[in-house]
């Protein structure tokens, strides 16, 4: 009867939103949301205006859709990345060198599945995510022994370890951000450690001959093949 009623009174998106909260409601995703698309200029500008703190964002079934130069030094190009395998879970996952990166994988990716559950839950049934589960339960034992645990969980800011091939041990505190005028996108910035040498690590990965590789280097064959 509400969606009727904003329906015939042309309310708008905010509108119908806060009237259905009134009523003890959930606001229905919006089409953004159904559809994940690029994310808006400004938002690749905030990623680049973060210099040399890698940052990336995501789109709610968490495929990686916009991200700056230092974590391309950091990680890889994903424009070179083939675009259904662009997806920060489908990564985690599957992606060998990754895992290398990640001295807490098996911890930390089993965290991860849990707060993708807990950000997916309602929307498990959209085209998009019930495809990326699909895909991750013929692929990786570790995600289909996950999935099954049933596990959600928020992640807060935390301390993260990545060992570079290159830059070597970098200290990172991970920051999950959402723009207001668009809360279904998350920005995850790492920034150093300030009582350790990593800003100084990454200044040198994202300006040397090893970033400049890393942004142009062609990462090989599919992940999925």
């Amino acid at each position: 009867m509400l969606d009727a009623i904003a329906r015939t009174l042309k309310l708008s998106a905010v509108e119908h939103a806060y009237n259905l909260s009134l009523a003890g409601y959930s606001a229905p995703p919006s089409l953004s949301e159904q559809c994940p698309q690029g994310p808006p200029a400004h938002v690749q500008r905030l990623l680049d205006a973060l210099g040399g703190f890698p940052a990336f964002a995501l789109a709610p079934d968490w495929t990686v859709a916009a991200w700056n130069e230092a974590y391309t030094a950091v990680y890889r190009d994903l424009s070179k990345v083939p675009a259904p395998d662009r997806n920060l879970l489908w990564l985690i996952f599957t992606d060998p060198y990754l895992r290398e990166m990640m001295p807490d994988w098996e911890y930390m990716s089993r965290r991860c599945l849990a707060r993708f559950r807990a950000e997916a839950g309602p929307r498990l049934g959209q085209p998009s995510f019930s495809r990326l589960v699909t895909r991750l339960l013929d692929a990786s034992e570790a995600f289909r022994a996950g999935w099954e645990s049933h596990d959600i969980e928020w992640i807060a800011v935390r301390r993260r370890i990545f060992h570079h091939p290159v830059a070597g041990e970098l200290h990172l505190e991970q920051h999950c951000l959402a723009p207001v005028e668009h809360p279904h996108l998350r920005l995850v910035i790492y920034t150093p450690v300030l009582t350790t040498d990593t800003l100084e690590r990454l200044r040198r990965l994202c300006v040397g001959p090893a970033g400049r590789r890393n942004a142009s280097a062609d990462p090989g064959p599919s992940l999925s093949e």
